[in-house]
């Protein structure tokens, strides 16, 4: 009996050196082969190009989102108008009219983005492209035809068309999720900030106040026969741009009338379109007129 507790005495002790080996030496951790784990891999600084490509892409985001509430408000206040009548005809045919010029803005600069070189990006500025080119075409099927007559109804079809331009999924914050370079990029672009508006980083507009830059013809209506000038209007001008017969009104607003539509701009930046044929930005405008820039789109 004391020869089998001898023994069993030695097996414990052997398997307290055992354990007690385990922790000695260095105390560094190695793995099964005997080597150090690796070093975590450290990412790479985002290019400038990609930094580019992620404001952009948030610049265009925000610009659609805008664009969303600003026709659902437009939308409610043409069901609720504060004045029936022409005018509310004449506003509702002035949406109608106006918001493809303005969807077909974004979907110009999404277009100028180009590739970004990360492929799960690039799917979706694809995504983007195709669901703006659709949305577009739909537009322009319905603006040219509407009649002031028919415009307070379109407005209703025009607003859904806008209301579908959501992001497209998986959107640029999921993508950065799995992407650490395009998530650097995306947190050094300063569009891609949480509550980032364009007028942030845009130039401010010119002072209403301040005089209106010269125009490249003047007063020169015949200019515009072929659809390309840039003029002043004072006051009150008719004339026919690439044959598009026009009646303009410079007041608080810029008003462009044709025989069949009605449409009301505010002042700098302002755009009016009129199918593929005209297109009219307001270059300035202030209390002694409108210098006006035609070009055919």
């Amino acid at each position: 009996m004391g020869t089998r507790g001898s023994v069993v005495a030695v097996v414990a002790a052997g398997v307290v050196l055992a354990l007690g080996g385990c922790g000695g030496g260095t105390g560094e951790k190695n793995d099964a082969s005997g080597s150090k784990p690796a070093e975590p891999t450290q990412t790479r600084p985002p290019s400038g190009e990609l930094v580019r490509w992620a404001g952009g892409m948030c610049a265009s985001t925000v610009a659609v989102e805008e664009l969303r509430a600003e026709s659902a408000a437009e939308l409610k206040e043409l069901r609720d108008p504060d004045e029936a009548g022409l005018s509310a005809q004449a506003q509702a045919l002035g949406y109608v009219v106006r918001t493809p010029s303005e969807v077909r803005t974004v979907e110009s600069e999404l277009e100028g983005l180009g590739p970004s070189g990360v492929p799960a990006a690039d799917r979706l500025l694809d995504a983007w492209q195709k669901k703006l080119k659709g949305v577009v075409s739909e537009l322009d099927g319905v603006s040219p035809a509407v009649s002031l007559d028919e415009a307070e109804g379109s407005a209703a079809d025009v607003d859904k068309l806008v209301q579908s331009l959501t992001p497209p999924k998986p959107d640029l914050p999921e993508l950065t999720e799995k992407d650490p370079r395009l998530a650097a990029a995306y947190r050094k672009a300063e569009q891609c900030a949480p509550g980032w508006k364009p007028g942030d980083t845009d130039s401010p507009a010119p002072d209403p106040t301040g005089p209106l830059p010269a125009p490249a013809d003047g007063k020169n209506l015949t200019a515009c026969s072929d659809g390309t000038c840039e003029i002043l209007v004072t006051s009150e001008a008719d004339l026919t741009a690439n044959g598009v017969d026009l009646h303009i009104t410079v007041g608080n607003s810029v008003t462009f009338r044709t025989p069949g539509s009605v449409m009301n701009l505010g002042g700098h930046g302002g755009v009016a379109q009129f199918g593929d044929d005209l297109k009219i930005t307001v270059v300035a405008h202030n209390e002694d007129g409108a210098v006006l820039k035609f070009s055919r789109p």
